[in-house]
This record gives C-alpha cells, structure tokens and sequence, in this order.
C-alpha cells in the first residue's frame, strides 16, 4: 500500500490537471441502480512508461506516443469504463485497429483472441459476487510490441497488484508488452479459482441435505442456482480456453514470443477450471435427479398414507351401512347387545387394517 501511495504521489500535479482535463467523468454502478449524489471517478487509471524492465514516468495521455517510438521502452495504460472520445484518443496514440476499437466500445464480447497485424486484441470476462447473483464484466486488452492497453467495463475489480507484481519483477518486465499481458491474463483466470471453490463448497453443502425429509424443493431450487453459477463459469472459461493455445507452441504472435512458457501455464489452469465446471455440472444434474426422485418417493409415501387411511375408514362405512339399512327383519335390530357388537366389529376391522398397513410400510 505504502508502494501505490507514493507511486501516485510522484505524478506531477501539472500532469494531475492534464489527466483531468483530458479524460471526461462519468458515474457508474457496478451493481444496482445508479446513484445521483455518487461521485465521479476519473476513467484514466494508469498511464506508465517502462524501460528495460523499469519503470521510466508516469506519462500524460498526449505523449504516449512519443514514448511509444523510443527503443527498448513500451507504455502501459489502464483504464475504466472508457468514454468513446477516450477510446478515439487511444486508437490515436497507439495507431489501434477500428474493428478492435469498435469490440472494446460496445462491450458484451465473447471472451476471444484476435490477430490485428502485429497487434493482439482480447476480451476476457471478469465475474464478482453479488447481492443475489454474480456481476458479470469484462476487460478488453489490446497489445503491441511496446504497448499494452486495458479497458475494464462493468466490474469494480482492478489490477494494481498486477502492476506492483511486474514492477517487483523486472528481469520478467524486460520481455516487454507480452510479459504483462501474461500477468492480466493470468490475473483474470485466478480469479475464477475461488468461484470455483465457492460453488464446489455449496454443492459439498446440498449434497449432505439431499436425504433430510422436506428439503428436497429447497435444494432443488439452489442447485438450480448453482448450475446458473456454474454456466456463467464455463461461457467465462470455454472460449478462453479455445483460444488460449495459441499463444504457446508452434506459431504464435510475435508480442508472445518470449513468453510461451507463461501462457502454457495460464492454458493449463483454464483446461483445469473447465474440467471442475464440467465435473460439478455432471453433479449437479445428478443431485437434482436424485432431489426429483425424492420428491417422488416423498409423494409416493403421501399416497400410499391417505390410500390407507381411506380403506380403513371404506371398511368401517360398509359395515356401519349394512346395519344402517334399517329392514325389519334384521336379527340385530332387536336384541340387547346389536349396537355395541357392532362398534366392536368395526373398531376390530379397523384395527387389524391399521396393523396390517403398519406391517406394509403404509403408515
């Protein structure tokens, strides 16, 4: 913390008002509604030059550049819920591809990888605990051979600790553009691992209630919770994973050169996440087959309680119609004891069907 502090504060404050008067303030909510009385945030994070694998100045937007011809010297930028006439100064500065520029504006992109010349171009998702649900997001990175420039829309998660872990590393920053766009990359799918964890644990949870009496609709209904979480997971992990071979082994893009180990790395956790999310969803559909045939049995047991019930209550109505029928000739109706020998005889045929149902699992 002490580190960020006083990196900020060696930023010039003619370059504070530059930073300012350049980049527009917007507000925006990553979950609910918006807030009238919120305050703004400024939209430009970071604006960084880096030689040989060392922090060389915070740069003002108008000289990126200028830094970006020196030799052996490449820019890092970040920023927040860009504007567009942020993203035009961007593609200004950095000589961007308009197909590129035009993905990272409209936002909601499948997480992808994409070839522009020398330049590579993605979109990786980031998702974040909410109030009822998770909150979706996404940061657009586009890197050159001496620049890297990251988007961040629609999360509040930032990567600060990216920049001091490659700043802490300078014999790896050395590998230039490519070294970081590991290190995003490699921020994004860790943050997948405790998701992950989260949705294993709750399903470790579920699966111990499973046999309680009366909670199979409640599980029902969190399994089904967690199987949303889950297909979040995977349309997060699935393209990434597609795409990620590419940057190690074989042919890869020249910003990607030097660090293909890094990346054969990163590929190896998402096939590792995408396997967990392929394992827990198999779970899941059988824990809620198993919940479906609970319910089942539950209703089953039901049945069979009231269908018992009822013969035993039809035996005891047959018995009291018969000598209900009141004909003049019955040989009951006359003598001292008919009326409670026939109490007796119903309250017997009752208890013996209660006794044989009881015997039968019934009741």
């Amino acid at each position: 913390m002490a580190t960020t502090l006083a990196r900020r504060a060696s930023v010039s404050h003619q370059d504070r008002l530059a930073t300012v008067r350049q980049t527009p303030w917007r507000r925006r909510d990553t979950i609910g509604p918006p807030i009238r009385n919120e305050l703004a945030r400024p939209m430009l994070i970071n604006c960084v030059a880096y030689q040989d694998g060392r922090k060389l100045a915070d740069i003002p937007v108008d000289d990126i550049s200028d830094y970006v011809r020196r030799p052996d010297t490449f820019v890092w930028v970040a920023l927040r819920d860009a504007s567009d006439d942020e993203l035009a100064q961007m593609q200004a500065e950095f000589d961007l591809h308009e197909l590129a520029v035009e993905d990272a504006r409209h936002g909601h992109q499948r997480p992808k990888i994409e070839e522009y010349g020398t330049m590579l171009f993605a979109v990786m998702r980031l998702l974040e605990p909410g109030a009822h649900e998770w909150v979706v997001g996404e940061v657009a990175v586009f890197v050159g051979l001496n620049f890297v420039l990251s988007v961040r829309n629609g999360s509040s998660q930032h990567f600060l600790g990216v920049r001091e872990r490659c700043e802490r590393e300078p014999e790896l920053l050395r590998h230039g553009a490519g070294f970081v766009f590991y290190a995003l990359m490699d921020a994004v799918v860790d943050r997948y691992f405790p998701l992950l964890d989260g949705i294993d644990t709750e399903l470790e949870t579920i699966e111990s209630q499973i046999f309680e009496r009366g909670a199979a609709r409640s599980n029902i209904q969190r399994l089904y919770a967690l199987k949303r979480r889950a297909t979040q997971l995977r349309h997060a992990v699935a393209p990434l994973l597609e795409v990620a071979g590419k940057l190690h082994g074989g042919r890869v893009p020249a910003v990607c050169a030097g660090t293909q180990e890094y990346f054969r790395d990163v590929h190896d956790h998402l096939a590792r996440i995408n396997g967990a999310i392929d394992a827990i969803r198999d779970t899941i559909g059988t824990a809620i087959q198993v919940n479906l045939s609970m319910v089942t049995i539950e209703e089953s047991e039901t049945t069979k309680r009231l269908a018992a019930w009822a013969a035993i209550f039809g035996v005891c109505t047959a018995l009291v119609g018969v000598w209900g029928m009141n004909f003049e000739h019955m040989p009951e109706l006359k003598w001292t004891y008919g009326y409670p020998m026939a109490l007796g005889v119903i309250a017997l045929a009752a208890v013996v069907l209660y006794r044989r149902f009881r015997r039968a699992g019934w009741l």
